[in-house]
């Protein structure tokens, strides 16, 4: 009987060492605390428009080949043998994800808004194969994005603006302004506020309800709070977004 709670106590001193080795390995991980965690991961939700979009309007090819330039930091990072940069391999790796679908719509596919959601999720199966690995902070990331994507888009179908998405894309330089114009008329209507104002409260209450659950110690905790970052992030751009089709509609980004 002795030799057993003996062993018992082992086992369990043993489980405890290990328990705070991993904390200790993530504390000394570089973004290992809420707001460095919650910064890069709105910076990277915000990153696409402003160096990604200009990107492959201009040389589409170029910022598609940069996806693996992402991929192969990424992996060079993670093989330094240690956990420092552990998160930041794993947030990149669901960042060159979501670069990748992006790079492949607005390249060659933006006429055609309804191949946006199957073409943003062309790594998916990855993504969620990755939820069972060390990876999952990066598919958390991915698939965050890709949920923030296709509820935008829904709530452009819902509004009655998926039209003019064409439109303007086609449009040229005299045409589009009057194209943004009429957009910015259709969302100031009451059926299309309420939309919006649904939808935003519905994405806010999932967010918290992630944010709640996720815990800084764990790489499933810190993966859910990527998670629920990303989402409010997405909430937030796309109000500013909204704001500025209504207030200032060539400024709106629909373009």
């Amino acid at each position: 009987m002795k030799e057993l709670i003996t062993k018992n106590l082992e086992v369990k001193d043993k489980f405890n060492y290990e328990s705070h080795k991993t904390v200790d390995s993530y504390e000394n991980s570089f973004l290992s605390n809420p707001i460095s965690l919650r910064l890069w991961s709105s910076f990277f939700v915000i990153l696409p428009i402003f160096v990604q979009a200009p990107w492959v309007r201009l040389e589409p090819i170029s910022a598609l080949c940069f996806t693996f330039v992402i991929v192969l930091v990424a992996i060079v990072l993670n093989q330094k043998g240690s956990n420092k940069w552990f998160i930041v391999s794993s947030l990149l790796l669901g960042i060159s994800g979501s670069w990748l679908g992006g790079c492949l719509f607005w390249g060659w596919l933006s006429p055609f808004p309804i191949l946006h959601i199957p073409v943003e999720a062309v790594v998916l199966p990855l993504a969620l194969i990755g939820f069972g690995t060390n990876w999952k902070i990066g598919s958390s990331f991915y698939i965050s994005s890709l949920f923030g994507t296709a509820v935008t888009d829904i709530t452009i179908f819902l509004i009655g603006i998926m039209d003019q998405w064409r439109q303007v894309i086609k449009a040229d330089s005299e045409n589009a302004p009057m194209i943004l114009q009429k957009t910015s008329e259709s969302l100031i209507q009451i059926k299309s506020l309420s939309i919006i104002v649904f939808v935003a409260l519905i994405l806010w209450f999932i967010s918290k309800e992630i944010l709640d659950s996720g815990t800084i110690n764990t790489t499933s905790g810190k993966a859910l709070l990527v998670s629920g970052y990303v989402i409010q992030t997405t909430l937030i751009v796309d109000g500013i977004f909204i704001v500025l089709a209504i207030l200032q509609p060539t400024f709106s980004g629909l373009v």
